[in-house]
């Protein structure tokens, strides 16, 4: 018989198996460590099925793997709702497949994880329609260093334009 959870257990059963695992999601998406919120929100968006029985013990092994399987892949980078898309109607099979997978690459991957560190005020300046400036110690730009900088982008950007433009003639 597969283990019966309460939404606080899933959670720390979660918990447990990221931290085990060194699962940690794309910095901004989430926190770090599941919650009993994180868990009825992703119930709202149709990433977790219904629990199984009322009165508190309704979460089991399919639970626990979907909750797996939205770590995975928050820490490949993707949106709630591609991973929506990716899991809806996923057996339990299938969700075993995808914890089995997703391991695999994250111990493949080359990339550390990225976390800021406790001391950091990030702000953002953009610069224009396509790029932005981020500052991990808040720190602004004034306007003259800004138009430096779209001088420099987008002389690139047409540098490269053109480049391109001549290789296409050739």
């Amino acid at each position: 018989m597969s283990a019966v959870y309460s939404l606080e257990q899933l959670a720390e059963t979660v918990n447990e198996w990221c931290e085990r695992h060194g699962i940690v999601p794309v910095s901004g998406q989430t926190g770090e460590r599941m919650t009993e919120r994180n868990v009825r929100y992703y119930r709202t968006l149709g990433l977790v099925d219904a629990p199984l029985t009322g009165g508190g013990l309704g979460y089991g092994e399919k639970h626990r793997l979907q909750l797996l399987a939205i770590r995975l892949l928050q820490a490949q980078g993707l949106p709630l709702n591609r991973i929506r898309d990716l899991l809806l109607g996923r057996t339990l099979d299938e969700l075993h497949e995808i914890e089995k997978r997703g391991l695999a690459e994250q111990q493949r991957a080359d990339v550390i994880p990225f976390r800021p560190s406790l001391g950091e005020t990030w702000s953002m300046t953009p610069l224009d329609d396509e790029f932005l400036l981020i500052s991990r110690r808040g720190r602004g730009l004034s306007e003259d260093v800004r138009e430096r900088l779209r001088a420099v982008l987008h002389a690139k950007t047409k540098n490269a334009r053109r480049e391109h433009g001549r290789a296409a003639k050739e």
